[in-house]
């Protein structure tokens, strides 16, 4: 069977004991940087004695084949730099493989940044969504920002330490400036820190680039907003049909009684401007 297996995120004493035994255990070990894997073991006062595979981005594809005739007659520990493999890490792709092989797939539940995050936030928990890794180029993390203005759920990303001031500024420019947020950076390590307030607050923070991992989370969109959104993005399907703007927006108003033409006409023209 495949075992994934997280690892700590930053403090050792996460290391569960069940990870720890199948580091000892293990005949066989599939790791995003075997390198790491070794330097766990010697932190955490143990031997590996399995045959190790790297199990990248960059080579995962071509690895599956190999791993899945291996797993169908002994067991292969999958693990990550940290956290659970498979979330915004390797693994995926094998784990896919496995399913459609009949491979068993199990878990060793473990550390997780982003639940970490989310759980000190101080934003609602019930319902969120894990938008992982921030896109690097400025254009692609706005467009990633506006097709979720809509979205209700508290929102968790990942972003890195010299981008953050600009994805947190674009935020705000599409999201809102006053919408709620935290940043969570270094997690479980020395110099933890969560920062929470408005993503106008967050981005001056922000404004002197921070050190270390870190994890965004973004409350969702009020039922107002969202609706309002939606409003909009079908005044502007409409247009994109051939339909004037202002007679979408007119055509969108009738068919929702106490919502103003005039306001979804403005709204409709600054997102057009936006875009163009």
């Amino acid at each position: 069977m495949l075992i994934l297996a997280a690892t700590p995120i930053g403090n050792l004493g996460d290391a569960s004991p069940r990870l720890i035994e199948h580091l000892v255990g293990a005949q066989f070990i599939a790791a995003e940087d075997t390198r790491t894997v070794f330097k766990l073991a010697n932190a955490l006062g143990i031997k590996i004695n399995a045959r190790l595979f790297s199990l990248h981005e960059h080579n995962e594809s071509e690895r599956l084949v190999q791993l899945i005739e291996i797993a169908k007659d002994a067991d292969i520990l999958v693990v990550s730099d940290a956290g659970m493999p498979t979330v915004s890490d390797p693994g995926f792709l094998l784990v896919r493989a496995a399913v459609a092989a009949g491979v068993e797939v199990t878990v060793i539940p473990g550390p997780s940044a982003v639940l970490a995050a989310l759980a000190v936030s101080g934003l609602p928990t019930d319902r969120f969504s894990f938008e992982g890794f921030l896109p690097r180029k400025a254009g692609d993390r706005r467009k990633t920002f506006e097709s979720l203005r809509a979205e209700t759920r508290t929102m968790i990303f990942f972003e890195s330490p010299h981008r953050i001031h600009e994805s947190l500024v674009a935020a705000a420019e599409v999201l809102g400036p006053t919408r709620l947020a935290s940043l969570s950076r270094e997690l479980t390590k020395k110099f933890e820190q969560t920062v929470r307030g408005t993503l106008t607050e967050l981005a001056q923070w922000a404004a002197e680039e921070p050190r270390g991992e870190i994890v965004l989370v973004v409350a969702g969109a009020s039922a107002e907003t969202a609706e309002a959104q939606d409003l909009l993005s079908l005044v502007l399907e409409l247009a994109a049909d051939g339909t004037g703007l202002k007679q979408a927006a007119a055509d969108i108003a009738a068919a929702h009684p106490g919502v103003s033409k005039n306001d979804l006409y403005n709204q409709a023209l600054q997102a057009r401007g936006k875009k163009s």
